[in-house]
């Protein structure tokens, strides 16, 4: 039976993975507290003890407070993995879309340089890369998008508020990653203007012009698969360590 035009390019589209990180506070010596990604209705949700205090204004806004090497998110005990752990499972989530394209905004001077030095500390930042096809900013591509809208600010929680008409707990990394993709789907971008912003990790310091003109030749993206049934046990807290910070939170 002959495919229809529109399944022929449902299978040209890149995979997606929206991705957005909270951390420690704003600099680029941050460390991460949480990761966050979706796909689809895919999403993976995880939490790391950071080797550095939070910041007053970073605690305040994302909730997220250490005590005595636990993690707490709004007074409420969070389980916790190592951030080789975390990243590890990442890159198992990435692998499962087929090299899709990370989403995320303001991600090229924010996320992904700090994203890059955590991989560079556990040694898996040539894994990362091998299995994405790049990275795309809904920030530049969102300014580029609607230039002709004379918005006030172009920050994420606002451009949902403008075009989709809702609130949402914005700074909590799950909930910014299912807003962005629910506004990545309302802006609907073309593939041209997507390989004109789209970088990687090696060329994001490069200006977009130039990550396009080297990147167009990788256009062209494979069929999306589905995510495997047990994915969860990449990302899983031995029993032990769950019983324990589970004793500790009745404790509270």
């Amino acid at each position: 039976m002959q495919k229809s035009e529109s399944d022929k390019v449902e299978k040209s589209q890149p995979s997606l993975v929206f991705f957005d990180l909270e951390t420690t506070g704003l600099g680029q010596s941050c460390e991460i507290v949480q990761l966050a990604a979706v796909s689809g209705g895919h999403s993976l949700n995880l939490y790391v003890i950071p080797g550095c205090r939070m910041q007053r204004g970073a605690a305040k806004v994302t909730g997220f407070r250490v005590r005595r090497q636990r993690l707490y998110l709004h007074r409420q005990l969070v389980l916790t993995n190592s951030l080789r752990e975390v990243l590890v499972s990442f890159i198992a989530f990435l692998k499962m879309l087929r090299r899709p394209l990370v989403i995320g905004h303001n991600i090229r001077r924010f996320d992904c340089p700090l994203l890059a030095r955590a991989l560079d500390e556990v040694d898996l930042r040539a894994e990362f890369e091998s299995s994405v096809l790049g990275c795309v900013d809904t920030l530049p591509l969102a300014r580029e998008m609607l230039k002709d809208r004379c918005l006030q600010s172009f920050q994420q929680e606002n451009l949902v508020r403008e075009l989709l008409g809702v609130n949402y707990k914005a700074h909590d990394a799950l909930e910014d990653v299912r807003a962005l993709q629910a506004l990545y789907g309302v802006l609907q971008p073309t593939p041209e203007l997507i390989c004109r912003h789209r970088f990687t990790l090696d060329t994001m310091e490069n200006k977009p012009a130039l990550t396009a003109a080297k990147s167009k030749v990788h256009c062209k993206k494979p069929e999306q698969r589905p995510l495997w049934e047990h994915f969860r046990q990449t990302a899983k807290v031995s029993d032990r360590k769950a019983e324990d910070q589970n004793g500790q939170l009745n404790e509270l």
